[in-house]
């Protein structure tokens, strides 16, 4: 972004995402001066580094929903929102399926398509309707696309190939899950202000996420204990999945997506615990 003018001399532009100061002589300054923290100019820029930041979260949030829930993604609104950098750093090198081509998306055009390097070390353009962003626990060659990952030095807006995941395991029985349960925390403020900062809500004393999966959406639903005064302790308790009426799902009856983002959800709350020195 180019110089704008200022008061008193000055020049203010937007450069790595902060407001950015040169005096009259053309040196650019360490921090813009307090004299110019009202002016027009200045505020106009800091409003939009604020704007930007919220616009460049929003794309990786949707880009993440749209990974998490595995949904078809249009071509034509890929390539359509390509062009803004914020949607291309959120996309750029998600692996995505489209037909028989599984490859990381490297750019997107509305007359050719995508551009993806596939397995093989070849780019080729796909053109179909609709693609997927497959959760991991959905691509059966995840060990050879971080290894091919990690040979191309791929680093991916959205947490995907390097996802924490939880493979369900077979002969599963009853409905909740107690290996995240008995984790204190000093005050339910603290556990409150972890799921704000992972992004979870929090509804009636449990931490939510929603996934969509074969057609249904399930809530992965995990006791935090939120239900209590904000200066109490807090006990993490067990985690279940419910549909969104509140309808227990028995554990044989839940996806591997939503057991994997469930119990991603409830070990990244239950590390945040209080851990007790162990005794000499």
């Amino acid at each position: 972004m180019g110089w704008v003018d200022a008061a008193g001399g000055y020049q203010v532009r937007v450069e790595g995402g902060k407001v950015q100061c040169r005096n009259a002589k053309g040196k650019v300054l360490g921090a813009v001066p307090a004299a110019l923290k009202e002016d027009p100019e200045v505020v106009r820029l800091r409003q939009l580094v604020e704007w930007l930041d919220r616009h460049q979260g929003d794309c990786l949030s949707t880009v993440d929903t749209w990974l998490a829930r595995s949904l078809p993604v249009p071509v034509a609104l890929i390539a359509r929102v390509w062009a803004d950098s914020a949607w291309a750093a959120a996309l750029r090198d998600v692996v995505v399926v489209a037909g028989d081509e599984v490859g990381f998306l490297r750019d997107a055009d509305p007359e050719r398509g995508l551009g993806v390097v596939t397995l093989d070390g070849d780019t080729v353009w796909v053109g179909p309707e609709t693609v997927a962003l497959p959760h991991p626990v959905l691509l059966d060659d995840l060990d050879d696309l971080r290894e091919f990952a990690a040979e191309l030095g791929v680093e991916q807006g959205v947490q995907q190939l390097f996802r924490q995941t939880f493979a369900r395991p077979d002969g599963l029985t009853g409905d909740s899950v107690s290996d995240y349960s008995g984790g204190r925390f000093e005050q339910v403020n603290h556990v409150l202000a972890r799921c704000r900062t992972l992004g979870y809500p929090v509804r009636g004393g449990e931490a939510v996420c929603s996934v969509f999966e074969g057609g249904q959406t399930l809530q992965a639903r995990y006791w935090i204990g939120a239900e209590y005064y904000p200066e109490e302790e807090a006990w993490t308790g067990d985690l279940s999945w419910a549909r969104p009426d509140g309808t227990t799902v028995p554990l044989a009856d839940v996806g591997p997506v939503a057991w994997s983002e469930g119990l991603r959800m409830a070990s990244t709350i239950y590390a945040g615990r209080v851990v007790e020195a162990a005794a000499e």
